[in-house]
């Protein structure tokens, strides 16, 4: 993998700051499994987090805490880029070297994401999230401000709905390719976690994906003691 240049997150070539990753999800990623590697549902997430920061200051232009725009902010520069190193890396690499250790650590993470997301969904005041209970508290003091408040509220609560129904989907896939703890420690200790397959080397999500293979069956054709009839 040294040959290949770095190509994410995708920077202008002016620029002296160089991207830190190397991707390419049609070369890598088995095209059955595409759809849990692409970019779209960190996309979402970080669409969300932006327009929580717009809610809320809806919601301090209305008369509530600074702290929630503030919060907000943080929520934003901060988990954004976390969510694409932390739970995406993980699992691109695990799909793509048929790593049970990355799967490992893509279910830990994603997992506690999942548990913040639903309690960030219930909009705890001075959190910096416009949740459920914000929302509707909210309309009682301004309409307007809380209905912008509540479009966040609306698009949050679909985005944890997909993280469980991603969360499932990866874990059937690695159910089904025999994944396992031990297999995580082995990898773990071998330090083959690291690396991805050798070029031309199916992993056995390749394998999983493509179907059992034909039996191989010699060039030559065998030599018959006679040509009896039967």
């Amino acid at each position: 993998m040294t040959d290949r240049a770095n190509n994410f997150p995708p920077l202008p070539k002016f620029l002296k700051v160089k991207p830190c990753f190397y991707q390419n999800i049609q070369e890598e990623i088995p095209a059955q499994h595409q759809q849990l590697r692409t970019l779209s549902f960190v996309a979402v997430y970080s669409v969300t987090l932006c327009l929580n920061v717009i809610g809320c200051i809806a919601w301090w232009a209305a008369g509530g805490h600074g702290s929630n725009f503030g919060y907000s902010l943080l929520w934003l520069i901060s988990f954004s880029p976390a969510s694409y190193i932390c739970w995406f890396r993980p699992i691109y690499k695990a799909i793509r070297a048929d790593s049970s250790f990355n799967f490992m650590a893509f279910f830990f993470i994603f997992f506690l994401q999942l548990v913040l997301a639903i309690i960030q969904c219930l909009g705890i005041n001075n959190w910096g999230i416009c949740g459920w209970i914000a929302t509707v508290t909210f309309y009682r003091y301004n309409a307007a401000a809380a209905t912008v408040m509540l479009l966040t509220t609306l698009l949050l609560t679909l985005v944890t709905a997909l993280m469980a129904l991603v969360l499932i989907k990866v874990h059937r896939l690695y159910r089904g390719i025999g994944g396992s703890v031990t297999r995580a420690q082995e990898e773990w200790g071998a330090g083959t976690w690291k690396s991805a397959p050798a070029k031309g080397e199916s992993s056995v999500v390749d394998q999983t994906a493509q179907g059992p293979s034909l039996p191989e069956y010699p060039a030559a054709v065998p030599n018959y003691l006679d040509n009896r009839s039967w």
